[in-house]
């Protein structure tokens, strides 16, 4: 193990000792208080020892895991998503529970989990990554609430996820039987008939495992009764960073193990990417909880995504699917993480619900308009209007798609954009209607710390959709100098 290999991992090593300090910390003294500022600072070493571990260059550990550009840049976006968790989580778990201090090791928990899988480059470390990340979200879903919603989200979720892992493991081991391999790179093609009938059978599971993570079409069942039963800052650690962390795996595992080159893979995932981006966008008309409007919103969004992966297939410079990928989920972090602490600010002082109806943002621009201005950078960003994030991000979609020749592809991110318009519209002309006088929770104060977090977020989204070069620069930046 050498020094350059150590420095490369250091973020993950912050991250799991920072861990082992909390356990110790809340087993002397119980404060939510100080499990708040705890996990906050370890989480900003760790950030900001990943510059210092780019220093180091891309490396490889026993054939496990690489460590390079394209994992640490997931990796300080999964940071970034735990350190706005932690901040809008404080003063919305502090009106709900005594004992809030094992959230918190729950989402250092869940965050290495993500690192994880950003830097996975063998089936062990993916599956255990994931499993790290799956099981903090059972537990975060149903975190500190009794209720029935959010036993019900977390139990959906247990279930689902469950099911979802063990159809991957399963596919692992037809891989493993047909190739005598785990590692993404050595996956040599089957040498007689049979062997290649389990390998792509193996490979189709895992597909549809990681489908399942995604809550691509028509694997996303779960998806809006699990956002509307979680906590509002949980929902929307879900929608990032746990969908960030397997979009992250298997792109890199795309490009490593070549699986696009077959064509009947290729044809599977393109049909679930029309599937998503046209049902998730056509169901999202038809809801009034504006927690299920962006469950389903985010299944269109990552049908979006999935052009990025298939440009792998559709082009010999993955470079390109790389960039895409990078720029369009920092965009989607900023735009989602932004929504949902709008959510989680405008839900604190309620008792035993979000706020989560449509009917509950009348008028909102009157009674918070920073809270409403955020929110409508967020919306209009996800539906990608320009000046915003979003449109940055669906150009890139855009651009990448049409130097791959996927126009069916392209024809659904065009009409599932346009249906989008509607719902995300809808959000914002609620808020600028008559304010309602049916004893809203918002007429109650917001903490300012809540307020500058969520406004930071909404003016990322606009300043990153005015100015992207450094953004594209950064990104540009680490895939030219240490590769995926």
């Amino acid at each position: 193990m050498s020094h350059a290999w150590v420095n490369s991992v250091m973020p993950h090593l912050v991250l799991t000792a920072g861990l082992m300090v909390l356990l110790l910390v809340v087993a002397f003294r119980r404060s939510h208080a100080l499990a708040m500022t705890s996990t906050f600072l370890i989480l900003v070493v760790a950030g900001a020892l990943i510059p210092h571990s780019l220093a180091a260059g891309s490396e490889e550990a026993f054939g496990l895991i690489r460590v390079d550009g394209y994992g640490q840049f997931f990796s300080g976006l999964f940071l970034l998503a735990a350190i706005v968790t932690v901040l809008i989580s404080f003063r919305y778990l502090d009106q709900r529970a005594s004992s809030c201090e094992e959230f918190y090791m729950l989402i250092l928990t869940a965050t290495l989990g993500a690192m994880v899988m950003a830097v996975a480059s063998h089936f062990a470390t993916l599956i255990l990554g994931l499993e790290i990340l799956s099981i903090s979200l059972y537990a975060m879903i149903c975190y500190p609430q009794e209720g029935r919603l959010p036993l019900e989200a977390a139990t959906k979720y247990l279930v689902l996820s469950g099911v979802a892992s063990t159809t991957m493991l399963f596919g692992m081991a037809l891989i493993y039987a047909a190739s005598g391999s785990l590692s993404f790179s050595a996956l040599g093609q089957p040498v007689d008939n049979q062997s290649e009938n389990y390998y792509w059978l193996g490979q189709g599971m895992l597909i549809v495992g990681l489908a399942f993570k995604l809550s691509l079409v028509p694997f996303h069942m779960w998806t809006p009764d699990v956002y509307q039963g979680a906590p509002a800052p949980v929902t929307g650690f879900i929608a990032t960073v746990s969908k960030g962390a397997v979009f992250a795996a298997l792109l890199r595992y795309a490009v490593m193990s070549d699986v696009l080159s077959n064509a009947s893979i290729a044809l599977g995932i393109s049909i679930i990417a029309v599937g998503s981006m046209i049902v998730g966008n056509l169901l999202a008309l038809l809801e009034k909880n504006i927690k299920r409007i962006l469950a389903f919103s985010s299944i269109a969004h990552v049908g979006y995504l999935l052009i990025a992966l298939l440009v792998v297939a559709a082009l010999d410079d993955p470079e390109i699917a790389r960039e895409t990928m990078m720029v369009y989920l920092a965009g989607y972090f900023l735009m989602t993480l932004a929504a949902f602490g709008v959510i989680s600010a405008l839900s604190i002082s309620a008792s035993d619900q979000d706020t989560e109806q449509l009917a509950d943002y009348r008028g909102l621009f009157w009674s918070h308009p920073v809270l409403a201005a955020v929110l409508t950078s967020a919306v209009l960003s996800l539906a990608g209007i320009p000046l915003t994030m979003g449109f940055i991000a669906k150009f890139y979609l855009f651009a990448a798609g049409v130097q791959g020749a996927l126009w069916v592809l392209l024809w659904a991110l065009v009409i599932g954009s346009a249906i989008g318009i509607y719902y995300y519209l809808r959000i914002v002309f609620t808020m600028t209607q008559s304010e309602s006088t049916d004893g809203s929770v918002r007429a109650n104060a917001i903490p300012v710390e809540t307020i500058v977090t969520v406004g930071v977020l909404g003016a990322a989204v606009i300043l990153f959709g005015v100015y992207p070069t450094p953004l594209i620069e950064l990104v540009r930046g680490l895939i030219g100098a240490f590769g995926a």
